[in-house]
């Protein structure tokens, strides 16, 4: 397998990467996040700003989420970087921009980015159409999933040492995989060194959900449903904390909705703030 192969990227990577974009252009500042770049590498002309999921007063809540949930997995980078971890993985990574806002990142960092095939093609001959180069400490790692290719093995094959510790994110992925499947990973990520960390988000189940927020759901169900890609996997903090612990890893730190208000978006004027129905966990090894 290659990472040339060439197809579209998956509808979700091109929404989430629009959002980010979404929110440096209408937001009011401080922005929690600066990436215009995600629009720019997901389409090739201003036309997004009319798609109907691109209307900022409907898209508020996911596109905070989107952009506290990466803020939040960043800061966690930086902090592993600081203590000299050098291995980055992302998990779906889709279009990401994090090795081209940050292309000093090399110097402490060789970062991994996993997905489809057809995405992974797309994504790079849209960075070399863009004037970005692919360089070496950025290693994009296509894994068939659907054929079930063992992305533990494609990982390693791009350079990944298991035997040095690594921060792992997983974002926007937990929602349409069995628990089988989530725990299978948490074991792989778990067998890491020590020092090691896994950053994750994973959906709660409708009735948790703040009231505002069901219609937000139930919206993004049947466009998943649509999509062919349905909603599957719903926890419990403390289901997802107990899963984690299962796997192997010493120590995990849930971090509500609320929190990622706190913690990025308290005092704006706008009221913007994270949706209830996604949130996050950090797991250390």
């Amino acid at each position: 397998m290659t990472g040339n192969v060439v197809g579209t990227p998956d509808n979700t990577a091109v929404r989430t990467a629009l959002w980010r974009a979404l929110h440096t252009l209408v937001d009011e500042p401080p922005h929690v996040l600066e990436d215009v770049l995600g629009a720019r590498l997901a389409q090739d002309d201003d036309g997004w700003r009319e798609r109907g999921d691109m209307v900022p007063g409907d898209s508020r809540g996911k596109r905070a989420t989107i952009v506290g949930r990466a803020r939040l997995t960043e800061e966690l980078v930086a902090q592993a970087a600081s203590r000299g971890v050098d291995q980055y993985v992302i998990l779906g990574a889709g279009l990401d921009t994090y090795a081209q806002r940050h292309p000093d990142a090399g110097s402490t960092m060789t970062v991994f980015e996993i997905d489809q095939p057809e995405t992974q093609g797309w994504k790079r001959n849209r960075l070399i159409e863009l004037g970005y180069d692919i360089p070496d400490w950025l290693r994009l790692v296509p894994v068939d999933f659907e054929a079930n290719d063992d992305w533990w093995d494609r990982l390693q094959a791009a350079g990944f040492d298991t035997a040095r510790p690594a921060v792992v994110s997983w974002l926007g992925v937990t929602m349409y995989l069995t628990e089988q499947a989530t725990a299978a990973t948490l074991k792989r990520v778990a067998s890491l060194p020590s020092g090691s960390s896994l950053i994750l988000t994973f959906f709660r189940h409708l009735e948790d959900l703040a009231p505002e927020d069901v219609q937000i759901r139930r919206a993004s169900r049947e466009g998943a449903r649509r999509a062919g890609t349905p909603f599957i996997g719903f926890y419990t903090p403390g289901q997802i904390i107990e899963l984690a612990r299962q796997a192997g890893f010493a120590d995990a730190e849930y971090v509500s909705a609320a929190d990622l208000t706190e913690r990025y978006f308290a005092g704006r004027a706008d009221g913007l703030r994270p949706y209830s129905g996604e949130e996050v966990l950090i797991a250390t090894v």
